[in-house]
């Protein structure tokens, strides 16, 4: 198959509208990672930004700040895990199944 001929035959404004949708959507998601048995959470939008940090007011000693900050980080990987995952459910069905792996998703 000429790689050409699919190219001619997709429809650019489709694929833009599809994509800018997209792109809208997953601004829009949000999760929440925890650790440390849920007394730091992080929530973060589809754009990897942090939202909001709780904190279980037992976490702050402070003799134990550097504790605290390794499970903010463990926590906001955890919330980046989960935003992975649902940009992944989203797209899959716009890119028909096609492995993102080398987008980082």
């Amino acid at each position: 198959m000429n790689p050409f001929d699919i190219l001619k035959n997709l429809n650019m404004d489709a694929m833009k509208e599809n994509l800018e949708k997209a792109q809208t959507e997953l601004a829009n998601i949000e999760a929440t990672g925890s650790s440390g048995g849920n007394i730091v959470k992080v929530t973060m939008n589809g754009r990897m930004e942090i939202t909001r940090v709780q904190l279980d007011p037992i976490c702050v000693d402070p003799r134990e700040i550097k504790m605290l900050e390794d499970l903010i980080v463990a926590a906001h990987h955890d919330a980046i895990s989960k935003i992975r995952e649902q940009i992944k459910e989203k797209s899959g069905p716009l890119f028909g199944g096609m492995d993102l792996a080398g987008l980082g998703l």
